[in-house]
């Protein structure tokens, strides 16, 4: 997958700015991709210029003019070839999870820091995930919203995310556990 399908699968929703999709990918779409705001803004650049997305002036009078972006049909084609074609499994690049490999090496004290931040980050994440999904279906239960909502794909990337950030906050837990365990029957020996 390239940065260009997220966006372009972000611009789903409707025009956006680059700020609003900055902000759109930092909640819900960093949980699958991540990209900085100036990588995101080149992006929009790319695929103007390709055809795939098309952006508006907005005069605005208080403030400086902004653009605002929304998927073209050669877009929405390309996103469609995206979709049809057949997905690469995923990788872990974890600087955190090299760390941990190297636990019974090293000592631990400031992994056993790294972990827990780790884990508070996850349950931040999940409570900005559960706050989205509620914005997201509105006053419908979610069996409901899943069987008839509109626009689908963002509530169940957003629940992966969910189940990641909280698989994220167990494990982390339970290895501070075991490393402090650890590091207490060594202190007592």
């Amino acid at each position: 997958m390239a940065l260009r399908h997220a966006v372009l699968a972000a611009l789903l929703d409707g025009e956006l700015s680059g700020y609003q999709l900055a902000k759109a990918f930092d909640v819900g779409v960093a949980n699958f991709w991540y990209a900085q705001p100036q990588q995101l803004y080149a992006e929009l650049t790319r695929l103007e210029q390709q055809g795939l997305v098309a952006g508006r002036e907005v005069v605005q009078e208080s403030r400086p003019n902004k653009r605002l972006f929304h998927v073209t049909d050669a877009g929405l084609a390309e996103l469609e070839a995206f979709t049809a074609a057949s997905a690469r499994p995923a990788f872990v690049r974890d600087d955190l999870m090299v760390k941990v490999q190297a636990a019974g090496s090293v000592d631990t004290a400031t992994l056993i820091g790294q972990l827990t931040e780790r884990a508070d980050i996850a349950r931040a994440r999940i409570e900005l995930f559960e706050a989205l999904l509620r914005r997201l279906r509105g006053d419908r239960g979610e069996e409901d919203f899943l069987r008839h909502g509109d626009r689908i794909g963002p509530y169940l990337t957003c629940l992966r995310g969910v189940a990641f950030e909280q698989e994220n906050r167990d494990w982390c837990l339970r290895t501070v556990a075991v490393l402090e365990e650890r590091r207490h029957t060594r202190a007592r020996n």
